[in-house]
């Protein structure tokens, strides 16, 4: 069963595409290898497996782990279908606050691979969705950072009219806010 990775505008950012076998019984494949991973170059040991469920409207986001706590996360939307949007915290990057917005669905099984210099959020495009991720490290919440997810500076376009926040995320600080931070990172371990 073959992998297939992409790296997308952002460095890093891997969209993986999994070869599927199915029949009038159902469908098969390998979510997660990692003798798999390791022949693409990618050389990560995931230690915490996440899984969300969400209505319609709702948009989870934009997180991250401070540097120190940092995790990769293998996110993949298992139940429907989602908008997942990663955006560039690293300021030594071409592409600082710059983001990229990939459908992940039920339907089309693939995966994205986010280091760990980029915010995470995803809008429901379904009536409901699950989302599971692995992380490359364990959640540390004093680390657990969040950005406005409606911030005009970051200009998401997400493609749900009235989002269904939770009041921390609507209370997360704008990217100028995380810019002007004295603990603002000045560097990122990619």
């Amino acid at each position: 069963m073959r992998i297939t990775a992409s790296e997308e505008k952002l460095p890093g950012v891997l969209l993986l595409d999994y070869e599927v076998f199915a029949d009038d019984r159902g469908f098969f494949y390998e979510s997660y290898s990692r003798r798999k991973f390791a022949d693409l170059g990618i050389d990560l040991t995931f230690v915490q497996d996440n899984h969300s469920r969400s209505r319609a409207g709702v948009v989870r986001g934009l997180h991250y782990q401070a540097p120190g706590s940092e995790q990769w996360r293998l996110v993949r939307c298992t139940v429907g279908e989602i908008f997942d949007v990663v955006v560039d915290l690293d300021t030594g990057s071409a592409t600082f606050g710059q983001w990229i917005g990939v459908r992940l669905s039920a339907e089309n099984r693939r995966q994205l691979l986010i280091p760990p210099a980029y915010a995470h959020g995803f809008a429901v495009v379904s009536e409901v969705c699950e989302v599971q991720y692995k992380c490359s490290a364990l959640h540390d919440p004093a680390a657990e950072r969040a950005l406005d997810q409606a911030d005009p500076d970051l200009a998401i376009t997400w493609p749900v009219t009235e989002p269904i926040t939770s009041a921390k995320d609507a209370a997360a600080p704008s990217f100028r806010a995380y810019q002007s931070d004295p603990d603002f990172p000045q560097g990122w371990n990619r």
